[in-house]
């Protein structure tokens, strides 16, 4: 394999990661104008074409006027109202179907060229494969909010991010294995505490996407007190069970999120302290690294804050949760310089 082909999958799986956290901060938008439930179909294939005529536009509107959305929050709705939403989960889709094929069609050249060989494809496959699995999960989370209530399932919602955390991990792992030319794994080197941080953080990513899913975020505007006392009383026995409190009460939800923030950031700046000052290339990047985690989970704690303080703008919601897939990234760029430093 040349130098050049090498270089042109790595340069492939940097852009799948990049339009995977895209497509997330896409999805965001389209979640906060209440555009995500305007197509009431799946249809991969012929969804490509949007109506190209007033019956066929009539048609469709018709279709989300059985919806619950429709029904209980869009009741005044006119068809002119209904295409600027339609038009934006639309393009949403179309986004994801150009991503899949970004992935699908590159892939097939470089398996047929042996760029990429046969015998090292399962990682590969899987990335495309769990591509896939993703375009259903967002129907799956879809359908969810086409039924009784006009909005998807917080549970769907948190397992249709949660996936693309999966699928951002995989491709940048591949990715930077073959930027530093390693693959295997220092597991004496590979510190408990790296991957316990990356696990906080996914934890509080999928957080965010219960947030989000509640809409938990408009639950309180003040900060750092929530109704004006820093903890609000039984948050615990919200439903039935703490258990469901903790995973399904929007007050309870909010308030472990905006919190869990700071055990993030205990987490890094102690990753960053207990790092040693070793002399390899590995080593200095895995101290870089950690510095630039704390860094980013600063930001984002501001970020946050600013959210909640200035009732949840669409605009810095999004740059939060554009920085929540930076924050990601950066802790699998750590965890992997961990896990080859010497």
């Amino acid at each position: 394999m040349s130098e050049k082909s090498g270089k042109a999958v790595t340069i492939w799986l940097l852009v799948v990661a990049v339009l995977i956290a895209v497509m997330v901060v896409v999805g965001g938008y389209v979640r906060l104008t209440r555009s995500g439930l305007s197509i009431v179909e799946w249809n991969p294939v012929t969804g490509v074409v949007p109506p190209l005529s007033e019956a066929a536009w009539q048609q469709e509107f018709a279709k989300y006027q059985q919806t619950p959305e429709f029904k209980m929050v869009n009741r005044d709705m006119t068809l002119d109202g209904y295409q600027r939403i339609y038009y934006l989960e639309w393009a949403h889709r179309l986004i994801a179907r150009l991503a899949g094929l970004i992935v699908v069609l590159p892939l097939a050249f470089f398996l047929w060229k042996r760029t990429i060989p046969w015998r090292a494809s399962v990682p590969y496959l899987l990335v495309a494969a769990l591509f896939g699995l993703q375009g259903y999960l967002g129907w799956y989370m879809v359908s969810s909010g086409l039924v009784a209530a006009p909005q998807v399932s917080h549970f769907r919602l948190t397992i249709h991010l949660l996936a693309a955390l999966l699928l951002l991990a995989m491709t940048l792992w591949l990715a930077f294995n073959r930027l530093y030319g390693q693959s295997g794994v220092n597991w004496r080197h590979w510190s408990g505490i790296g991957l316990l941080t990356l696990a906080i953080i996914v934890v509080q990513i999928a957080y965010g996407g219960l947030v989000a899913g509640l809409k938990a975020g408009h639950i309180s505007n003040t900060w750092p007190l929530m109704f004006g006392v820093l903890a609000p009383a039984g948050m615990l026995e919200v439903m039935d069970s703490w258990l469901l409190s903790i995973v399904a009460a929007s007050v309870t939800v909010h308030f472990i999120h905006r919190w869990l923030a700071f055990v993030v950031l205990a987490a890094a700046l102690w990753l960053l302290f207990r790092q040693p000052a070793g002399k390899s290339a590995a080593s200095r990047q895995v101290r870089t690294g950690a510095a630039w985690l704390v860094a980013v989970v600063l930001l984002q704690i501001l970020l946050g804050i600013g959210v909640i303080l200035f009732g949840v703008p669409i605009w810095l919601a999004l740059l939060h949760q554009a920085t929540a897939m930076v924050l990601f990234a950066v802790a699998i760029h750590l965890n992997h310089r961990l896990a080859h430093a010497l």
